[in-house]
């Protein structure tokens, strides 16, 4: 058999055309990237089967297989998935250094230096973290305190990847995602609580009682400013929310009181200062992560970090209008394929959201246990109802 150049095994088919494309009729960016990226990759794994076994059944069998339609369809999946999570993750680090560098300046500081603006430090952190000794007391419900700890990482991970960044960069596209979004979010304060009993550690326990008392002062205004965001918005899908405030006027005009209490409510759903009861190092020693090392500690940290990023995500969609703009069509001929401007627009709406738990952060101490539940059902409570009829007013009145 002729040499065979290595062009002729890569490819790069139009991934929509496959009989296997898996989001119908829905262009989809980072599957597209994942295709084509797998195109090269296999195609060069053929070539060099090709070459290293030439004029052999075996050697073209292979060769075949990895560029063939299935095989295609199923790398790209698996590279799909991982460009979806190195996207949140550095999205997440960044946030993270913006979090350090704007506490450094209001503290007089410069903060991290380490690397690009100090952007390294995260990563040096990380693996620091990753160095250090992995311990468990041995008076801990090993099942329980392990599962916990993983359930709350995988959640946390899970919901920051299924949060949209524009209509072509999601994993799926379901009718009812805020829904789904919002009561995996919730599933936190609840593990918080289990895990900070399987330590046997009184400050664990307090730290994940404190949780649960923060879970119920929360929990309902923000159910009740979620179901009204909907009804403002006659669906659950992610994309019609942004779209209709495209064409209208982005939900915070019509819903500032929601929006200002949603914000406080989720700087509370992520566990960040002010909020921060149940870890409260300065009181708890770290709450109920006291007994968590090692990397289990680091990736823990990540997860906390991760639900901000969808805090700030979920704000960014039922307020601030997405990854759209007004009166800019982001989508127009010149914008689409490969520019990645509309999920540039939502990352930063996310990060000036981000920024402003920061400053919540810098300006107020830490709220005592009966406070938050005063706040709750005292303040946010009624501010939600508020909410509900201002939006069912403009419902009723054919505004929207």
């Amino acid at each position: 058999m002729a040499y065979s150049s290595i062009l002729d095994w890569i490819v790069y088919d139009n991934p929509m055309e496959s009989p296997f494309y898996p989001f119908g009729d829905a262009y989809n960016l980072p599957y597209d990237i994942a295709y084509k990226l797998w195109d090269i990759i296999g195609g060069t794994l053929a070539w060099l089967v090709n070459l290293i076994l030439p004029d052999t059944n075996v050697g073209l069998r292979i060769s075949e297989w990895l560029v063939c339609t299935q095989t295609n369809n199923f790398f790209a999946l698996v590279l799909f998935m991982v460009i979806i999570f190195l996207v949140a993750f550095i999205a997440v680090l960044i946030s993270l250094w913006e979090e350090r560098k704007v506490l450094g300046r209001t503290m007089d500081r410069r903060g991290t230096m380490i690397g690009m603006w100090g952007f390294l430090q995260c990563v040096a952190d990380g693996f620091k973290t990753f160095m250090k000794d992995n311990v468990q007391s041995t008076r801990a419900d090993k099942m329980t305190y392990i599962w916990t700890a993983s359930l709350i990482i995988g959640t946390s991970v899970f919901i920051d990847c299924l949060i949209p960044l524009s209509g072509r960069w999601f994993v799926v596209d379901y009718g009812a995602g805020i829904l789904i979004v919002m009561g995996l979010y919730a599933l936190a304060p609840f593990l918080i609580l289990v895990s900070g009993w399987a330590q046997n550690n009184k400050y664990s326990l307090i730290g994940g009682i404190r949780a649960a008392e923060m879970m119920i002062s929360y929990e309902v205004p923000m159910l009740i400013i979620i179901a009204t965001m909907c009804l403002l918005n006659g669906s659950f899908n992610i994309n019609d929310f942004v779209n209709n405030q495209y064409d209208t006027v982005w939900y915070i005009i019509p819903g500032i009181v929601g929006f200002i209490t949603f914000l406080i409510c989720s700087t509370a759903e992520s566990e960040r200062a002010p909020f921060d009861l149940a870890e409260a190092e300065s009181e708890l020693v770290e709450g109920w992560q006291t007994e968590y090392s090692g990397m289990k500690w680091g990736l823990i940290m990540l997860a906390d970090y991760m639900r901000g990023a969808t805090s700030c995500g979920m704000i960014v969609i039922l307020f601030l209008g997405g990854w759209t703009l007004p009166f800019i069509d982001l989508t127009a001929t010149g914008w689409t394929t490969w520019w990645p401007v509309p999920e540039l627009v939502f990352l930063l709406k996310a990060w000036i959201v981000f920024f402003i738990m920061i400053m919540i952060r810098v300006g107020v101490g830490r709220v005592r246990t009966d406070s938050i539940l005063n706040l709750g059902w005292k303040v946010f409570m009624p501010l939600a109802i508020l909410n509900l009829v201002i939006v069912l007013a403009l419902k009723v009145g054919g505004i929207f």
